[in-house]
């Protein structure tokens, strides 16, 4: 923890990145407002532990991204693409449902790895120090989780990048 940073100064400085990332994954900002309060009322109850941790964005990015794929478990996703065209909101919406069922069917490793390089941008070293493994495993969920997403949703995510 940076001398003199508190809880207060690191989530304000901090929140705006986790609710870009929750939004991502929910596509709804009030959603990914309450998904990103959660991720740090969690921080705070465990702030003794989680303040000292060096990887503590990553921490509370991964618990943002776990909250909001629970969340949007909630929802119903349809399951089939339709041809892709431009993308209007509800097209988005479908698009998004589809992609954290997809995420779903991932293992845990896989996933977070999936979720924390991709959606929240981080390196594969700072991936392997928040899920705490090395980093040849992240590059290895990497690969296996693109491969099955690719498998799941077939050519489509290829145009969607």
């Amino acid at each position: 923890m940076e001398p003199g940073e508190d809880f207060d100064e690191w989530f304000l400085s901090r929140l705006p990145r986790v609710i870009r990332l929750a939004h991502r994954i929910t596509g709804n900002q009030t959603l990914a407002e309450d998904v990103a309060a959660e991720a740090f009322a969690r921080a705070f109850a465990r702030w003794r532990r989680v303040g000292t941790l060096a990887y503590r964005d990553a921490w509370v990015l991964r618990v943002a991204s776990n909250v909001a794929i629970d969340a949007m478990r909630q929802r119903p996703v349809p399951h089939e693409f339709a041809e892709l065209g431009p993308i209007d909101g509800a097209d988005a919406a479908a698009l998004r449902a589809t992609l954290v069922s997809a995420l779903t069917m991932l293992s845990k490793g896989e996933r977070e790895a999936v979720v924390l390089r991709y959606l929240a941008d981080l390196s594969e070293d700072d991936v392997a120090a928040a899920l705490r493994v090395k980093p040849g495993t992240v590059k290895s969920d990497l690969h296996r989780g693109v491969a099955s997403l690719r498998e799941q949703l077939g050519r489509e995510l290829e145009q969607i990048g």
